[in-house]
């Protein structure tokens, strides 16, 4: 059993001389800081995507890999779509944690400035997650954006079903409590 698996495991305090606050940063772009230094080992970024989550009782930002878990500050959104994957039925999104899930164009806003930001993970502990598009994931859905056909900024064309972007998006999603 992990510690993870203990429901008192975010309960309990850091080890002695230490604190659950910490100076890592995900900046918008997607890339973690650590005391104002970028993170570089590529293996290390990797894993910190992986270990984003919300503490269960207050909602703040986690890193945690199951054994011991840290605060960190999130600039912009905690996850970024860096693929998509246009199928005959369905769009899929290759997330930043490696995992990837179908687009819910009708649950994506799009940002002040102009960048996608599509509401993610609602069954994940502490979802659901915002996820804002690289720009490549972005231009990647040009084979299939159309004009909305009720003034709307754009729509998704999937296999002749016309989808409004944003139709049952207003504003970020609020964090779910357990």
């Amino acid at each position: 059993m992990r510690p993870v698996d203990d429901p008192r495991f975010f309960r309990t305090s850091p080890p002695d001389g230490r604190s659950r606050e910490s100076t890592i940063r995900l900046d918008a772009r997607g890339r973690f800081w650590h005391d104002g230094a970028l993170v570089r080992h590529r293996g290390l970024v990797a894993a910190l995507h992986t270990w984003i989550g919300r503490h269960p009782d207050d909602g703040r930002y986690i890193l945690c890999n199951g054994y011991d878990w840290t605060y960190f500050t999130v600039d912009d959104a905690p996850f970024f779509v860096d693929l998509v994957r246009i199928e005959p039925e369905r769009i899929v999104l290759l997330l930043s944690d490696g995992t990837e899930e179908s687009w819910r164009p009708e649950a994506t806003r799009l940002s002040e400035d102009g960048s996608m930001v599509a509401t993610v993970k609602p069954q994940a502990p502490g979802g659901p997650y915002e996820a804002r598009f690289t720009r490549h994931a972005q231009l990647s859905l040009a084979p299939v954006l159309v004009e909305a056909p009720d003034d709307a900024a754009a729509a998704v064309n999937l296999s002749g079903r016309i989808v409004r972007i944003g139709a049952a998006c207003s504003r970020s999603p609020a964090p779910r409590r357990e």
